[in-house]
């Protein structure tokens, strides 16, 4: 079990560092492309977009074709978009690029969560849960100052290029080390509920992005308004059908447990949204509003991404001794305080303070993220698990584009209410306070948890 969840996360790895490396390189992009940095703020939305339209297929998918092919497909199309990615000569090429990708990673990470956790016992999620989630604590260690320093010395095209080998060893790692499943016989496809996702978040996600690029154009604001309105109505219908569908394509069960909905659709929604936010936001600070070059944003952003690793080695014993309440609280609380603090920095911030602000914020976000991820399936069942894997990242991806998309037109409202004609310091503190926000949104939903939520898992992780 343990050498699957490792070729799983080492294949995640690959996905996870991408994202990371992109964020520092997109103003040496935009000015490669002659764009405006907001506008390639799509290519990080598109992906999310059309990652969350896949998802709700993977589990039918991975039926049908069984999950160590679906998951080995996924990565081979999330390898080739990387080369159309390099290879893009305008911002619409890579923007459509991002999109293929999106897809490949879209159907990557349930299908690996659901691999690894396959017949797993519930004393062993913990354990389970940390492996999967040391790529997304070391491959942002990784990907900020390398991104930096391939943008800086090279080109920002080796960032996808980089994906190449790396896509083709985990093909091989995967073929090796993860057994293969017997297929089993799919239930119908629900169409209607599958078409009626996709459509929704495409709507969702499509229309906050619209809206961030016409914040100061009256007339095309209500055409943008009105897509959100749409999807609106086309999730509410969506979730309607999907509860009375005899085959949904996502099944809304895990919802029912109460753990896993606040860890998803009430407080882990507002988590993901400041989490993914938050380091699409500090390298475009760095270099539009601070002047640093792209190796220094990635540099500062090291011991932001340390404070991650570094918090991981005791986060379970954390867990074990306070509970998830407790420790959801504390860390959802320090978190909101520390991406807050960020819009107190500015071009006279002495050196140590903001290297201190870095580490504290990584080390408060690993806590943060890790209980979450963990609480989400404290109380879902075993023949639940693969609905709740599917939902949950659905639920995670969406709000990371809310996120990004959120933090995308916060930028455009503050430089416009500012009148100027590049984004200046004020319109990132304004940013960075928008996200302190919903983390303390997110800190308010889990204080409503009951104080025992989840003593079941870390009682039979204890008694081991």
């Amino acid at each position: 079990m343990q050498r699957v969840t490792l070729t799983v996360a080492a294949a995640l790895f690959m996905l996870l560092l991408d994202g990371t490396i992109l964020n520092t390189s997109l103003p040496a992009m935009a000015q490669a492309l002659q764009v405006p940095p907001l506008t390639l703020s799509a290519a990080v939305t598109v992906y999310l977009l059309t990652g969350a339209a896949v998802l709700p297929l993977a589990s039918w998918l991975g039926e049908r074709i069984g999950l160590r092919r679906l998951f080995v497909v996924a990565i081979a199309v999330f390898t080739g978009a990387s080369l159309l990615c390099g290879l893009a000569q305008d911002a619409t090429q890579l923007v459509l690029a991002r999109a293929l990708q999106g897809v490949g990673a879209g159907l990557m990470m349930p299908t690996g969560r659901t691999l690894a956790m396959r017949g797993a016992r519930k004393e062993d999620l913990i354990g389970i849960t940390a492996l999967l989630t040391w790529p997304a604590l070391f491959a942002p260690v990784l990907g900020p100052p390398l991104g930096g320093f391939i943008t800086t010395y090279a080109s920002w095209r080796w960032n996808f290029l980089l994906n190449l080998p790396v896509g083709a060893a985990a093909v091989v790692l995967i073929q090796r080390w993860v057994p293969v499943d017997a297929r089993e016989s799919p239930l119908p496809l629900d169409v209607r509920g599958a078409a009626g996702a996709a459509a929704g978040l495409i709507l969702l996600l499509g229309g906050l992005e619209w809206t961030a690029h016409v914040v100061g154009e009256s007339g095309a604001r209500v055409p943008a308004l009105a897509t959100i309105a749409a999807c609106v109505a086309m999730l509410a219908w969506t979730v309607r059908h999907l509860r009375r569908a005899e085959h949904p394509v996502v099944s809304l069960a895990p919802l029912a447990h109460r753990t896993f909905r606040v860890a998803t659709a009430t407080g882990g929604t507002y988590t993901s949204m400041c989490i993914q936010a938050t380091p699409f936001l500090l390298p475009l600070a760095f270099q539009l509003a601070l002047g640093r070059s792209a190796v220094d944003a990635g540099a500062l952003l090291l011991p932001y991404f340390l404070g991650n690793l570094g918090t991981k080695s005791v986060t379970t014993p954390i867990l074990l001794r306070l509970g998830f309440r407790r420790v959801l609280v504390a860390a959802g609380a320090c978190n909101a305080a520390a991406i807050a603090a960020f819009a107190l920095v500015g071009p006279h911030t002495p050196w140590l303070p903001l290297v201190a602000l870095l580490v504290f914020a990584g080390c408060v976000r690993s806590m943060l993220m890790t209980a979450v991820n963990t609480l989400m399936f404290a109380d879902v069942p075993p023949q639940e698990r693969a609905a709740a894997s599917g939902l949950a990242t659905v639920s995670m991806q969406v709000a990371g584009a809310l996120g990004v998309a959120a933090g995308a037109i916060v930028l455009a409202l503050s430089q416009a209410a500012h009148g100027h004609a590049h984004l200046g310091l004020e319109d990132f503190h304004a940013a960075f306070a928008a996200m302190g926000l919903f983390c303390a949104l997110a800190t308010v939903s889990f204080w409503r948890l009951p104080h025992d939520a989840g003593a079941e898992m870390t009682r039979a992780t204890a008694a081991r």
